[in-house]
């Protein structure tokens, strides 16, 4: 059964023998489902190898246990750190440890740059590249309680195992093909810090505000604020407050007592007293009392009145064309959305620049001058010259 790491000093002397290695693969097991912050429940890491010591399980839950070493792992530059979908694992240690690992290596996106497709799965991964199945039957246990069986166990190291091979693979594709330029421009935006920072000022921004009142914005702004600051100061989930709906539905009727959350028909219950709706309706009055040189706007979305839809609609076969040849997936590169901003006469977006600019941006750009043209010769779309 893998070695599971409970004490400070034997993780030291772990992540010491780690730090000689070019890199190590990462992976954690935790719970979400009744917390607003995920709860760590394990971590496991492998170092470049086969021996049974090189791949541990690391219990944070340990009594005295502190994870500062393996922070200090994290930080250390000369070790990549391995993941797969890495943003819920980096958002939980930069909220524990207040770290973001680098250098990193997502093998999820990495393997999207190589033409795996889009979000390609951990699993089918294993199956392509490593050649071998995951016993999945752990998946959904509460990694809380302990002991850990050893099935726990062998799934979870199997997240991490596999992952070596997997790295090594699609790290050589990258250098094979001349790609390694475009996975780093995606991870730029993955390591940011700022991702992981949730600022409850800013939490109505993820709201779907309908609405051009002025008024409005700034009580679903203040109430948006209020259940993100409750919701973390109690370990709870934001919708576990007040769901979003409801949220939109208070910041509309602009209730001015308790008694008027009675008339919310999409309020929760424990939502319509104490501390969660004293909460609620002093937002609502903090709204109310911003002056109206200070009312908040929402983004206002492009202007797409010179939308060209035939142009639009040749630039995705100009799209899928560039994406085959690339062998990555259409989305990855530019969505509907910026395909429609293209034919509008937009020249901004992530498809402008980088190396998404090297594989359809330049050509788009091209199309719209009129300096290239497409045509069909058996079941391919070529670019020619106009």
């Amino acid at each position: 059964m893998p070695h599971t790491i409970t004490t400070t000093q034997a993780l030291a002397d772990y992540c010491s023998r780690a730090a000689t290695h070019p890199y190590v693969t990462v992976d954690t097991e935790f719970l979400r489902e009744r917390t607003y912050f995920a709860q760590l429940c394990l971590v496991q890491v492998a170092l470049p190898g086969s021996d049974e010591s090189d791949a541990v399980l690391i219990d944070p839950l340990a009594e005295g246990i502190s994870l500062e070493p393996l922070y200090d792992l994290f930080r250390n530059p000369n070790v990549v750190k391995v993941f797969h979908a890495a943003r819920q694992d980096l958002e939980i240690f930069f909220v524990e440890g207040g770290v973001v690992p680098a250098p990193l290596f997502d093998t999820q996106v990495a393997a999207m740059v190589c033409g795996f497709g889009d979000q390609v799965g951990y699993e089918t991964l294993v199956r392509k590249i490593a050649k071998a199945d995951l016993d999945k039957s752990s998946r959904f246990t509460d990694w809380s309680r302990r002991p850990l069986s050893d099935a726990q166990k062998s799934y979870a190291l199997g997240d991490v195992t596999h992952l070596r091979q997997i790295y090594e693979h699609l790290s050589a594709e990258l250098e094979r093909t001349g790609r390694t330029h475009w996975l780093q421009e995606e991870l730029a935006q993955l390591t940011d810090a700022e991702n992981y920072v949730v600022d409850p000022e800013n939490a109505w921004k993820r709201l779907k505000l309908r609405t051009n009142s002025g008024r409005t914005v700034a009580i679903a702004r203040e109430l948006a604020a209020f259940r993100e600051t409750y919701a973390q100061e109690k370990n709870v989930p934001r919708n576990r407050v007040v769901k979003d709906d409801a949220l939109l539905e208070l910041a509309g009727t602009k209730p001015k007592t308790v008694a008027d959350l009675s008339k919310s028909r999409l309020l929760l219950r424990d939502a319509r007293k104490g501390a969660i709706a004293e909460g609620l309706v002093a937002a609502v009055a903090r709204g109310m009392a911003i002056p109206n040189s200070e009312m908040p706007k929402v983004a206002a979305g492009r202007d797409r009145s010179n939308l060209n839809p035939a142009l639009a609609d040749l630039l995705r076969v100009l799209l899928k064309a560039k994406a085959e040849e690339a062998g990555v997936a259409t989305k990855l590169i530019a969505s509907s959305a910026d395909l429609d901003d293209i034919a509008s006469g937009y020249t901004d977006g992530k498809w402008a620049s980088g190396w998404r600019k090297e594989v359809f941006g330049a050509d788009a750009q091209r199309l719209l001058s009129g300096e290239i043209a497409l045509s069909a010769k058996g079941q391919k779309v070529k670019i020619v010259a106009a």
